[in-house]
């Protein structure tokens, strides 16, 4: 087992690794940018080092920085969090021409579930449901128009190496999809310095429904359900639960065995999401996260599981500490995610925070950075914090998510704690009768 891990990352999910460190008897080191001194990642690791100025680019995206801290400390191996260098191949590779353990899955695989195309070639390839679209990237507009003819309209474009709705347009005609291919070839010029795009099948009112699944990287690999996150905006998830509400055993089980058994096949080794478009009962692929995701504490609440463990444990050699048998849903989970922000503009509010008190009791669960006196800096993601509840059912997670927001006091900015509470009265989110559409047409009414 390692002795010593570097965590590249800040914020909430960086205490969430230094927690997992702590109860595995491994000590922390934390990487901080000058913003971030004052960080409680930083206060609760063993070790910290400042690895930059307060650009991302200049502190957590600088490789050479974060490879010297990992030498000046000692730091056998990393754990990235999500976001940051979580993806980047480059990253990784470089890790290994060190003798440095990344936690997470090889280059080759974030390489091949990096690029949308690859990613949907492979997951077609290893038997993984898929969106029906073009054969790879479309080149011009001329082709774009015949790939929208073969299949019908409406169509999304989407940038190969896209991500967080950037560089994706829709066309619900021939007309528009002249214009939407320029607009998303631009956007994904601008975004990721790739302009090449696809073309995709519109779903008309699918939910997002995404796997969870494991591997040791020796051909073993187990799924944990799946999490529903089609309360979006902007293509940004806000509340997440587990197990789906319209999900059925049969669908899960038949799903679940799909992509454990695809990821098995290509000996992935940690955590990963396989993520799916769902209508009418059938489940299309949209792409695969090679990473821990943000929601994935709902998982864990349902499973009893604690991820962040097992991905320290398969990364040091050994074994899945449970196997697919083990595995049996208890209760349900949902999360929301927390952030700076200003309702209904949802523009960022960085600033200092007064008072923080967080909810708790049974079933109640909140990853947070913050602290009263703290900071809050505008370089970064406005996340803040994640609420997360079990009950035993659907029915009592809501109630409890009710009481909890109730309980959370974060004095002194804006944040979004008052859209989850007129969620919660809303009819549609306490049966669960919602889609990846439903958010945006209900925040148009609500704050028209």
């Amino acid at each position: 087992m390692f002795e010593k891990i570097l965590i590249a990352n800040r914020g909430e999910i960086a205490l969430r690794v230094i927690r997992a460190c702590r109860e595995m008897g491994i000590r922390s080191v934390a990487v901080h940018s000058t913003a971030d001194a004052d960080a409680m990642h930083v206060r609760m690791a063993d070790e910290s080092v400042c690895i930059g100025p307060n650009s991302s680019a200049e502190s957590y995206l600088s490789i050479p920085a974060i490879v010297s801290a990992c030498e000046i400390t000692g730091a056998e191996a990393i754990h990235p969090g999500y976001g940051f260098l979580s993806e980047n191949a480059n990253f990784v590779q470089v890790l290994e021409d060190h003798g440095i353990t990344f936690i997470g899955p090889t280059a080759e695989h974030i390489r091949v579930m990096g690029d949308k195309i690859t990613a949907k070639e492979t997951a077609k390839a290893l038997g993984i449901p898929v969106v029906p679209g073009s054969d790879g990237g479309v080149p011009d507009i001329a082709t774009a128009l015949k790939v929208g003819d073969s299949f019908g309209y409406p169509v999304l474009v989407k940038a190969t190496a896209g991500g967080g709705g950037r560089g994706m347009k829709l066309a619900r005609s021939a007309a528009e999809l002249e214009s939407a291919f320029r607009t998303a070839r631009s956007e994904a010029k601008a975004a990721f310095g790739n302009d090449e795009v696809y073309i995709e099948k519109y779903l008309e009112k699918p939910r997002h429904i995404e796997i969870q699944v494991f591997g040791d990287g020796r051909g073993n690999a187990v799924y944990l359900g799946e999490r529903d996150c089609s309360l979006q905006r902007r293509h940004q998830k806000v509340f997440e639960e587990a197990p789906g509400p319209v999900i059925t055993p049969e669908q899960r089980a038949h799903i679940g065995r799909v992509c454990a058994e695809a990821v098995a096949k290509i000996n992935y080794i940690g955590a990963g999401t396989i993520e799916f478009l769902f209508e009418d009962g059938e489940f299309y692929f949209i792409e695969m996260n090679t990473r821990l995701q943000v929601e994935h504490p709902v998982t864990e609440a349902i499973f009893g599981v604690d991820l962040v463990r097992e991905q320290i444990r398969v990364a040091a050699g050994l074994p899945m500490s449970f196997t697919q048998d083990d595995l049996t849903i208890n209760g349900h989970a949902i999360e929301v995610r927390i952030n700076a922000e200003k309702i209904p503009e949802f523009a960022p509010r960085p600033g200092k925070v007064k008072v923080f008190h967080a909810p708790g009791g049974l079933g109640v669960r909140m990853d947070s950075a913050l602290y009263g006196g703290y900071s809050i800096p505008p370089y970064y993601d406005s996340l803040i914090g994640k609420l997360i509840v079990h009950g035993r059912d659907r029915p009592e997670a809501l109630a409890r998510l009710k009481r909890a927001l109730g309980e959370l006091i974060i004095d002194g900015i804006e944040t979004t704690v008052p859209l989850f509470e007129a969620l919660l009265d809303n009819p549609d989110i306490q049966t669960g009768n919602y889609n990846i559409h439903w958010l945006e047409k209900w925040l148009a009414a609500t704050y028209s």
